[in-house]
């Protein structure tokens, strides 16, 4: 058995194709319009090397409302080069930094969709900096 993807529904492709696309840096795989059925199948993956896991955006044509959520999802991870940076750039894209990464460590977002998106530091915690060390959390992740 191996793990394929995790799908999550989007009410705005563009915005969650920036937000994972642009800002998180994932690689679209593949894209499926099906017309009788009024969607559109995103498939993302990291690229990177032995890495296979997808995430499947669900985008149905005529959703217009915002998608009920619950912390009953969890969250997708992602290990990442430099936590520090990564949140500066998402930061600096209008990106609130739920839980800051105080520790050098770990961090968590929200896609455009309210998807909770943890962050974690590739080969264990950097040093504490400023101004993430001193920020205190916001919302729920």
């Amino acid at each position: 058995m191996r793990f394929l993807h995790s799908m999550i529904r989007v009410r705005d492709l563009d915005a969650a194709l920036r937000f994972f696309v642009e800002l998180l840096g994932l690689h679209e795989v593949r894209r499926t319009d099906h017309e009788a059925g009024r969607f559109t199948l995103v498939f993302l993956a990291t690229g990177a090397e032995g890495d296979a896991a997808q995430i499947e955006l669900t985008y149905n044509w005529d959703q217009t409302e915002p998608y009920s959520g619950g912390r009953n999802f969890g969250h997708l991870a992602f290990e990442v080069d430099d936590i520090y940076a990564l949140c500066a750039k998402l930061q600096a894209a209008g990106v609130t930094i739920l839980r800051p990464p105080r520790d050098g460590r770990m961090a968590f977002v929200r896609s455009p969709d309210q998807i909770s998106i943890e962050l974690l530091q590739k080969g264990g915690a950097r040093p504490p900096e400023e101004p993430w060390k001193s920020m205190p959390s916001t919302g729920e992740w």
